[in-house]
């Protein structure tokens, strides 16, 4: 056997965002691409801030002996520093760079979190429904991922948070604003999330952490408040990274941020600097860990995720979809028409509309829908959908 089975086996559970996305190349080819509205892909498709685009040829340019060196695992300290600053205006609690480790993107920040917390068969809860890789990233380190279903509104439920802890429940992901549902999760209910992991450790005797995901944070509309994960709750860590709010996904440039009031804090980020090295990132790239420096506060243009947003959550309703209307991100989770939400990715699909299943998300039933889109990719695929429930 040329693989694993356990790979083979992983292969074909992620397999519904790309299969969606090479039927569309496919029909694009048979109908021609002005004929298809790829919907598939959270490919961030505003460009960089015209800051970050000269910080990048600064850095570039700079000639200074050892720039492309090996640094510390952890990272620039003057990087680690900014950002460290920027963390604490956002979480009202004060950081310095020993509680940030530059990581290569989002992805690569959570591998090292859970690499560095995880001994075999615990388990980690998530919430359905869930950014699918997840369950990948706890299963690379020989962790177990129990699921636990949000409400109606896709916001956590404290209550069944509470029955699903064990003494083996080792963290608790959470991601706001939320792929797939675009939905931020409310102050409130934070709260009652922070005091339910505060009972919890208290009655199993060890640290439940909260980890936030928190990759979408700057991509929000409306003014919608944001929680402060590190106030609310000592045990949290925060993983992140700058491929969304300053359009960088593939420069591979993240973080991972600890709070202050985390348990065996230096056992804690040593264990992360560690995991850095021996997964064999070894370093965020150096190169985009200078360029971020002069542009921590910077931003994609917003225009035209928030038109998108508006129109197709349009189309969907009057197209007879459920729709909870997102808050932040660039994703759609409408409920479908009918239960199969399989069968209405077909019935699209042959419209020309491109989106994936929700049972790839844990939740059955409904569709992701990712409006990082050219403007009229949107107007069109609204128009389809409009028209879907007639």
């Amino acid at each position: 056997m040329s693989i694993s089975k356990k790979m083979r086996e992983q292969m074909q559970r992620s397999s519904w965002i790309r299969r969606m996305f090479e039927d569309a190349e496919r029909i694009k080819k048979e109908r021609g691409a002005d004929a298809v509205f790829d919907l598939s892909l959270g490919n961030p498709i505003e460009e960089p801030p015209s800051r970050f685009l000269e910080s990048m040829r600064s850095a570039a340019h700079d000639a200074a002996s050892g720039t492309h060196r090996y640094m510390s695992n952890a990272g620039y300290q003057q990087t680690r520093a900014a950002v460290a600053r920027l963390v604490s205006q956002e979480q009202g609690v004060q950081l310095s760079e020993n509680h940030v480790i530059m990581s290569c993107g989002a992805a690569g920040a959570l591998n090292v979190v859970l690499k560095a917390i995880l001994d075999p068969s615990d388990e980690v809860i998530i919430l359905a429904p869930f950014f699918v890789e997840y369950i990948f990233y706890i299963d690379n380190h020989n962790g177990v991922a129990k699921v636990v279903e949000s409400d109606d509104a896709f916001q956590p439920d404290p209550g069944r948070l509470a029955e699903a802890i064990t003494d083996r429940t080792r963290a608790v992901i959470i991601n706001s604003p939320n792929n797939p549902t675009g939905v931020v999760y409310s102050g409130s209910l934070m709260r009652e999330v922070a005091k339910v992991l505060k009972d919890a450790s208290q009655r199993h005797g060890h640290e439940i952490y909260l980890i936030s995901d928190d990759v979408y944070r700057h991509i929000v509309y409306d003014d919608t408040p944001l929680a402060a994960v590190f106030t609310e709750y000592p045990s949290s860590i925060i993983v992140t990274s700058f491929s969304k709010d300053l359009g960088l996904a593939g420069e591979r440039i993240g973080y991972i941020a600890i709070s202050p009031a985390v348990g065996e804090l230096e056992a804690l980020f040593s264990a992360c600097v560690t995991a850095t090295r021996i997964l064999g990132f070894v370093n965020a790239p150096a190169l985009m860990q200078r360029s971020i420096l002069a542009c921590l506060d910077a931003r994609v243009d917003m225009d035209l995720y928030r038109h998108n947003r508006q129109v197709l959550c349009e189309g969907l309703t009057r197209g007879g979809f459920r729709v909870v209307e997102p808050m932040g991100a660039f994703y759609i989770f409408p409920q479908c028409p009918e239960p199969d939400d399989v069968a209405c990715c077909a019935a699209l699909r042959d419209k020309g509309v491109i989106v994936v299943p929700g049972s790839g998300f844990g939740r059955p039933g409904h569709i992701r829908l990712a409006y990082s889109v050219e403007r009229q990719t949107a107007v069109k695929a609204a128009a389809v959908l409009a028209e879907y429930g007639r």
